[in-house]
């Protein structure tokens, strides 16, 4: 009997999720499983993956072959490293923790109070001296006339 590690969809319409099964590979794809080993919640932000790693070294010992998309969570796990004898680094890359928007709306607002207030007065400054420049012609030019 030929086995497959594949997964097997479960949820609503727009909210999968899937587990992760040994199965026969002549049974449909949410068929009666042999064994389920894991997880997957591709929607979750970060995405869930939960997979018994002793199970999934042992049916790829006795021959079970892996899908795409199983290898792929696998390699993101270390389990296909492991299983294949790669000494890579594993595909897991830790998340980095958010901060919290209150936090950060917080800091902007600290950061607008503590900036210098001068730019608002310097641009009412700039048109007085450009008015005085500008009259100071016109009185050249009225001057010029008069003469």
């Amino acid at each position: 009997m030929a086995t497959k590690i594949r997964l097997k969809r479960l949820g609503k319409i727009r909210t999968p999720h899937y587990r992760v099964v040994v199965m026969d590979s002549r049974t449909k794809r949410d068929g009666r499983a042999i064994e389920e080993i894991g997880q997957y919640h591709p929607k979750n932000d970060p995405s869930v993956i939960e997979i018994d790693s002793e199970r999934v070294q042992y049916w790829l010992g006795v021959g079970a072959q892996p899908t795409e998309a199983v290898v792929a969570l696998l390699k993101r796990t270390g389990d296909w490293q492991k299983f294949t004898g790669d000494t890579s680094a594993s595909g897991v890359t830790p998340q980095a923790e958010r901060s919290n928007k209150d936090d950060l709306f917080n800091a902007a607002l600290a950061e607008a109070d503590e900036a210098p207030r001068e730019a608002i007065t310097k641009k009412a400054e700039e048109p007085a001296a450009e008015d005085a420049a500008e009259s100071a012609a016109e009185e050249k030019s009225d001057e010029k006339a008069e003469a």
